[in-house]
């Protein structure tokens, strides 16, 4: 597996995961208390939907592009906006040419007081990143690897805010990796909200993934504070382009859940590729939260 943000850029999961991360950096906006966002693999920040990379995979033709020109009734339309403001505001023009990574969607809706940290290792990346962001007092790239970030950089300063842990499946051993790069922030860091995207092709892997980190929230008062949701354009087939995609949201905020059963039905068709889109969110709890 291979999801780089380059060649997946403005695609479904993107989608997904963006709408999911404004929703919970908008709710923690309605406090005064400064938070901090930590993105442990955060890419290149801005991608040119122009490029090469981008038009191999098109991703985002079946993604932001649909979601673009889509309606969305009375009830949704306010929670989406923020985001597709976003990607708006990278493009003036009427056509659509770049897309916002999670970094720059973060920075967006940072205040005066808040703070981004942003891992990226990829030299060229890092590079676009930095030049993305330079100068930018309230956010900081780092050339640290993402799971050694994890546990580096929690808890910040401010005790409020997000982890997001997005990496790009290169390894065979990338579920595991991040479980156990979960459990070591988690213990440091139990009352922060995570993040976590992840390809869904093999159901063994994601409900494993899902398992644990369940059962590693679980553990403290109140446990089994972990949203999961899973959202497929098409059925998944061995050896075809990603299809399904999920998330798991560690201490979710209490308005998340509602909010994602609003947006998620009026995404199934314009996501959907060959037919509507399926989601399934549900609270993710391991054996010892049950």
């Amino acid at each position: 597996m291979n999801y780089r943000h380059a060649f997946h850029a403005g695609g479904f999961a993107d989608v997904i995961k963006h709408i999911v991360l404004v929703r919970i950096l908008v709710y923690l906006q309605e406090k005064p208390a400064a938070f901090r966002v930590i993105d442990t693999h955060a890419g290149a920040g801005r991608y040119d939907l122009e490029s090469e990379q981008a038009r191999r995979g098109g991703a985002w033709l079946t993604g932001i592009a649909r979601l673009m020109q889509s309606r969305f009734s009375e009830t949704t339309l306010p929670l989406v906006t923020p985001y597709l403001d976003i990607v708006r505001a990278f493009n003036p023009q009427p056509a659509l040419t770049a897309y916002p990574g999670s970094p720059l969607i973060a920075r967006a809706l940072l205040r005066p007081q808040d703070r981004l940290t942003a891992c990226e290792v990829e030299p060229n990346a890092r590079k676009d990143l930095i030049d993305a962001l330079r100068r930018d007092a309230q956010a900081r790239v780092v050339d640290l690897d993402g799971w050694t970030a994890l546990s580096a950089f929690v808890p910040p300063n401010e005790r409020r805010g997000l982890v997001l842990i997005d990496p790009p499946f290169e390894a065979k051993d990338e579920f595991e990796r991040m479980a156990t790069g979960f459990a070591e922030a988690f213990v440091k860091w139990p009352t922060g909200i995570y993040l976590l995207w992840y390809p869904a092709k093999s159901r063994r892997a994601t409900d494993g993934l899902a398992q644990r980190v369940g059962e590693i929230a679980g553990t403290t008062a109140g446990g089994g504070k972990c949203l999961r949701l899973e959202f497929s354009v098409a059925p998944q087939t061995a050896g075809a382009a990603l299809a399904s995609a999920g998330v798991l949201v560690v201490n979710p905020p209490w308005t998340l859940a509602d909010e994602l059963k609003a947006i998620l039905p009026e995404l199934e068709k314009p996501l959907g590729q060959g037919g509507a889109g399926r989601f399934k969110l549900t609270r993710s709890l391991g054996r010892r939260g049950r």
